[in-house]
């Protein structure tokens, strides 16, 4: 398991790891309201969708401890923070429940912190049994941060590749450098590296050349939103490489804990697509590097359909070839 924490609760203040000057720096935020995590969460210091709903969770303890009366003003402020992410949603119902049935602030404390280890169980388990798929002397390919850093602990498919790599079964991983927030390059890297697994960084446009000139034989990734069809919203650039993967004959793992699946959405046509600012990609670092005044499209999450998806894993075990039936049959009523 990884020594990272990059959400750590003391009490009367939520301690968030900075993602945004990682690898070259380590700052820390200290949010002591609702208003505080919420901003935390729009502006990515803190990202990843499992870490996105923890952080919101003690986001609502630190607005109880300053009134109950505001309670459900910091849900609201919370959940526009980022819009696609369901982990967020959910953890916000689940802290609501608890409140409509009668819950302090203490012990909403209590369930934060519940919410917070429970992640991390569940990716401990995740990742054993993402790793039960991957062969001896796996190649592997992932893309964004899905790791320590974007979660509870340990990581959803970096979880995986972390847990295949204690079993010996990791001869090479690659990753993207994922623009435009460079999650890869700065994130994924640092945490391969920190623990001595065999890695590579790759730009983003060289994934299929990788495929076609290598044999690569999983792509392991993590999801933000999974509809009932197993339709799955990922990191803008999911989707190419899933496309690419099926033409190359790699196969194609998703890895995500059960709050992650939205039954609620059929398919993924229905999952919100958030957009920013065009200047994330016109600018890098405050420097401008299109011409003054260029327009971008800038969608951070792409929707990646089910039938290009050979395995997705979730704590309660492993869909194969999933469809609305199977996830249904996994999940229940969830």
């Amino acid at each position: 398991m990884s020594t990272v924490e990059p959400i750590v609760w003391h009490l009367d203040h939520l301690r968030l790891l900075d993602q945004r000057v990682l690898p070259h720096q380590t700052g820390y935020l200290t949010c002591r309201s609702a208003a505080d995590v919420a901003e935390a969460i729009h502006a990515m210091a803190v990202r990843g969708a499992p870490a996105i709903g923890i952080a919101a969770a003690y986001g609502l303890v630190l607005a109880a401890r300053a009134g109950l009366d505001g309670f459900e003003a910091a849900v609201a402020v919370l959940a526009a923070s980022r819009p696609t992410a369901v982990n967020l949603r959910w953890a916000l119902e689940r802290m609501q429940r608890a409140r409509a049935s009668g819950a302090d602030a203490t012990a909403l404390e209590a369930e934060a912190i519940a919410i917070h280890q429970e992640d991390l169980a569940q990716n401990l388990r995740m990742g054993e049994l993402g790793a039960a798929l991957l062969p001896k002397g796996a190649r592997v390919l992932t893309h964004c941060n899905t790791g320590a850093l974007a979660t509870g602990g340990h990581g959803t498919a970096l979880g995986v590749i972390r847990s295949a790599h204690a079993q010996g079964k990791i001869a090479q991983v690659y990753n993207t450098e994922t623009r435009p927030w460079l999650q890869g390059a700065r994130l994924t890297a640092w945490e391969l590296q920190q623990e001595g697994i065999p890695a590579r960084l790759i730009a983003d446009g060289a994934a299929a050349h990788l495929m076609h000139v290598e044999k690569i034989d999983w792509v392991i990734v993590g999801a933000d939103r999974i509809a009932a069809n197993g339709d799955t919203a990922n990191k803008i650039g999911t989707y190419q490489l899933a496309v690419a993967a099926r033409y190359h004959g790699c196969k194609f793992m998703v890895v995500a804990p059960s709050g992650t699946f939205d039954l609620a959405c059929d398919s993924g046509a229905q999952i919100p697509i958030e957009e920013r600012t065009a200047t994330e990609l016109t600018e890098f670092r405050g420097q401008a590097i299109a011409p003054t005044g260029f327009d971008a499209f800038n969608p951070v999450f792409d929707v990646t359909p089910a039938t290009l998806i050979d395995a997705i894993v979730c704590e309660r075990g492993v869909i194969e070839q999933p469809n609305t039936a199977q996830v249904r049959a996994l999940l229940g009523g969830h």
